[in-house]
């Protein structure tokens, strides 16, 4: 069986496009699964993303937010369950960043004659040189300003003219527009999971964030001997505190470090996904000083069971709302939701404790 699921990041959806942003949701799951013929999860999950960085109403691909200088630079990363890893970061001119990524996880898995190590991550010019010469890419090589959507032309003109004019009022509404799209997959136990990005608004050129970073925007292990579960994670949020704490990966750790137990005994991950993102994310990061941290996980969980495998997908996040959608070979329909966290889970709480808001769906 295949299994699929989808974000359009974590931060505040407004309502008025909300019918929009759910049918990317689920144009992006039905293409994922319509590449599933491939029974590869890397596939899934490059087709599902692609989908989502051709829509404008997201921040990735077409339509991401600029740069201070007015430029889209856009970062992606996928990977799958044996630890097989691709990014691009702050590339330019490029209209899918994703399938830059695969290209180069695909170039990292062939011997080099003279045994240099291939890269993981290319960034800026060389990553649009390599772009330009692999089969994968060179044909989605496209002017740079084709890359700018008019949604986000004007966002950037009016938060450039606020910072010009030292206007801080209303700031925080910047915090709306940093969503990061991705995608997690299963196709027969084999797991793989992706993240594309355009990034900070008004973010300052060469700037890599979480979902150019190894362990920090996505994870993905199968099943191994010994282990109870696989699993994979995309991350969205505040890149440079995602960053830091190696959000992804730390999931990925967590999980397997679970006990060897009976194959059919089930597994909650609500405990080790509160513990990694209050720990390892929220508390470090008010150390830093960030008032609000903002993070959004969307996880896969995939578990053998007695007739058939137990898959899970589980979404956590700190800010008001965060945007999903799933389906599988079983059940093709998409189901495209806007989570909203309820309305008393604030961070001015008595108690300080993070605003984690927590759900789960069986698939």
């Amino acid at each position: 069986h295949t299994f699929i699921a989808v974000h359009g990041g974590a931060g505040s959806h407004s309502s008025f496009t909300e019918r929009e942003l759910k049918q990317a949701l689920r144009l992006a799951c039905k293409k994922g699964l319509d590449s599933s013929s491939s029974k590869s999860p890397l596939d899934i999950t490059e087709a599902a993303i692609t989908i989502l960085e051709d829509d404008p109403n997201l921040n990735a691909g077409y339509g991401s937010n600029l740069t201070l200088e007015g430029t889209v630079e856009c970062d992606a990363a996928i990977m799958d369950g044996n630890n097989n890893f691709g990014s691009v970061g702050a590339v330019s001119g490029v209209k899918n960043p994703i399938r830059l990524a695969r290209a180069i996880l695909e170039h990292s898995q062939v011997p080099d004659p003279l045994g240099r190590i291939p890269p993981l991550t290319l960034v800026c010019s060389g990553a649009h040189a390599f772009a330009s010469q692999h089969p994968r890419t060179s044909s989605r090589i496209i002017d740079k300003d084709a890359m700018i959507s008019p949604s986000a032309r004007d966002r950037w003109y009016y938060w450039k003219e606020k910072l010009n004019s030292a206007s801080i009022e209303g700031g925080n509404n910047m915090h709306d527009l940093q969503d990061t799209v991705g995608a997690v997959t299963s196709c027969f136990g084999e797991m793989a999971s992706g993240v594309s990005s355009g990034g900070l608004l008004l973010k300052m050129e060469g700037r890599c964030g979480e979902a150019a970073a190894f362990g920090a925007g996505c994870w993905a292990q199968n099943i191994r001997a010994g282990q109870r579960i696989g699993m994979a994670c995309s991350i969205s949020g505040t890149g440079e505190y995602i960053t830091r704490s190696g959000l992804a990966r730390a999931l990925g750790k967590a999980f397997e470090a679970l006990e060897p137990v009976s194959p059919t005994e089930d597994v909650d991950p609500h405990a080790i996904m509160e513990k990694i993102l209050i720990d390892d994310f929220w508390k470090p990061s008010k150390d830093l000083g960030e008032p609000s941290p903002s993070a959004g996980i969307l996880l896969m969980t995939y578990q053998v069971g007695d007739d058939e495998p137990i898959v899970r997908v589980w979404c956590a996040f700190t800010t008001p709302t965060m945007a999903i959608a799933y389906a599988s070979s079983k059940d093709p329909s998409p189901k495209a939701l806007i989570l909203r966290r309820p309305k008393d889970m604030t961070i001015t709480r008595p108690d300080d404790k993070a605003p984690v808001y927590m759900t789960a769906f069986s698939l």
